[in-house]
């Protein structure tokens, strides 16, 4: 049984076209042609209108960690809407769990160092950040545009890349099956090296998202 800020292996798999990558470090998915290209388009637009430097929930020394630009999208945008019941069609999580939609844009020479979604238990921002809608569950990114060079997502415990494509998603179980965090999570956003990369981020936590 699963819970409502929850999805399964299962579930997801019973989408036609998605793939499970094989290992039993962490419960890893992709979904190509996940997002038209006519949404994608309407995405991008809106990432371009509202973005800012991105920032860290535990900010340390490297100024350099997280180099991207970010959007938080309005959720009464049509676009926004109906990325949600995509979303919210293909991973049966309920969708008072689900943090607000965030876009990303990565220009040539950014990225985001190797770090994991969730919140770490010993950092300064735990409380603020996870007191009430708890910790992160899942994440579901998806590649708005194909980059001409770079942007890969490079998942460094097992050794995996999955190289940004318009519309494929990619997505993942931030815990174990005992109900710890998995730091087999760990990815890095690598740099762009020619073009830009615009991703569309969704997390989800265990309790309702009440911000």
């Amino acid at each position: 049984m699963i819970g409502p800020g929850e999805s399964s292996a299962l579930l997801l798999l019973s989408r036609p076209g998605v793939q499970r990558v094989p290992t039993d470090r962490l419960e890893l998915f992709q979904l190509r042609d996940f997002v038209g290209p006519e949404l994608c388009a309407r995405l991008i637009a809106l990432i371009e209108k509202d973005r800012r430097p991105s920032t860290l929930a535990d900010a340390g020394d490297d100024r350099y960690f997280r180099t991207s630009e970010t959007c938080d999208l309005d959720a009464d945008e049509p676009a926004v809407r109906e990325m949600e019941a995509l979303f919210a069609a293909l991973n049966g999580i309920d969708p008072a769990h689900g943090e607000p939609l965030q876009g990303q844009r990565y220009d040539v020479g950014q990225e985001f160092k190797a770090h994991c979604d969730y919140f770490n238990r010993d950092g300064r921002d735990w409380e603020r950040f996870c007191s009430v809608s708890g910790q992160r569950t899942w994440t579901f990114m998806v590649y708005l545009n194909d980059v001409e060079a770079g942007g890969a997502t490079r998942f460094k415990a097992i050794g995996k890349s999955f190289q940004p494509e318009a519309g494929k998603l990619v997505c993942w179980n931030n815990w174990r099956p005992d109900g710890r965090e998995n730091p087999n999570t760990i990815h890095h956003g690598m740099k762009v090296r020619r073009g830009v990369k615009y991703v569309i981020t969704k997390w989800y936590r265990e309790r309702p998202w009440s911000w």
